[in-house]
């Protein structure tokens, strides 16, 4: 019974679980000199996460079945241009230190990839597992494309030139998100003994990205708490990552809709890969920024709980 509880609200409970997290190592004393130590390993683990859920999730991927659709060149259209406005908008119209705050946190949502999860959350929704993950990967080539191009430029830093930020970008984000790819081929055609043993881990993404989440929770409470920011700015930038989830999952829906993939559709838009967006957002932004994609947790989990839930009640009705 209790695995089964945790096994439906695991989402929910990972949030918990990194936000008691992080008042336990910051409010209790003795737990102070362990700090430092935690950091580093939250530094070092939250990449290989990262790398480690795409990995699982491309390995499930014959490449022959990588067949792109009509509706994931509107959903990517509709990524690009969306952050390329809001970039044209943060360069080339004053505005004062708030507002690019709340639009650098909305931009961070709109690029970000698709969430490795997403295809697991597609599969016990009923939608394309398969279809889903082509459109993350064609999300995680487009975000390492559009990055590095972009960000340098909302953001440029006095000590570094554009072409430099670009590579330095492209040097990070790059292999984090393509790398996974090119190894899951490569162990599937060179060694597959060792792909066997990865498709083992059935729900391993999912559960990666859990614990991905918890670490995530812990260091938006963190951004939030120790922000020197007024509140009304924080909640502003959490009504823009509400406000690009909202509208991320219901024209993802709307267009998926259109081609028989409302399921798919509506996930490969709105559900993100926020422990990256966090990291970009952290390292190439303005660090208050991270608030925009730290909320976006919030939402598409709430939003995915939902879902979750209703399609149970839904099934239990059917069975009674």
């Amino acid at each position: 019974m209790l695995l089964r509880f945790i096994k439906n609200w695991t989402l929910p409970l990972a949030m918990i679980v990194g936000t008691v997290a992080y008042f336990f190592f910051a409010k209790i004393p003795f737990v102070a000199p362990l700090k430092p130590c935690v950091n580093g390993i939250v530094a070092v683990l939250t990449p290989f996460l990262i790398f480690a859920q795409l990995l699982l999730t491309f390995c499930k991927v014959e490449v022959c079945d990588l067949k792109p659709k009509t509706w994931h060149g509107w959903l990517l259209l509709f990524q690009t241009c969306a952050c390329l406005a809001l970039a044209a908008l943060l360069v080339y119209c004053p505005m004062n230190e708030v507002y690019r705050e709340v639009f650098e946190g909305a931009m961070v949502c709109l690029i970000c990839p698709t969430a490795t999860a997403a295809a697991v959350i597609t599969g016990k929704l009923g939608g394309s597992a398969s279809s889903l993950t082509t459109y993350t990967l064609l999300s995680n080539l487009l975000a390492a494309v559009v990055v590095p191009l972009v960000f340098p430029w909302v953001e440029p830093h006095a000590n570094i030139s554009f072409f430099a930020a670009f590579l330095k970008i492209l040097s990070k984000v790059f292999p984090l998100l393509l790398c996974p790819f090119f190894l899951a081929w490569f162990l599937r055609v060179f060694v597959p003994k060792v792909h066997g043993w990865l498709l083992g881990f059935r729900d391993g993404a999912f559960y990666l990205w859990a614990v991905a989440l918890a670490i995530v929770s812990g260091q938006t409470v963190r951004s939030l708490v120790n922000s020197e920011a007024p509140g009304y700015v924080e909640l502003l930038i959490a009504f823009a990552g509400l406000l690009t989830c909202c509208v991320q999952f219901y024209l993802g829906k709307r267009i998926g809709g259109h081609y028989q993939e409302r399921i798919s559709g509506g996930q490969a838009l709105g559900q993100k890969n926020t422990v990256l967006a966090i990291w970009m957002a952290y390292t190439y932004l303005n660090p208050l920024a991270s608030v925009g994609p730290g909320s976006y947790v919030l939402w598409q989990n709430t939003i995915n709980s939902w879902q979750l839930w209703k399609k149970r009640k839904t099934e239990a009705q059917t069975e009674a």
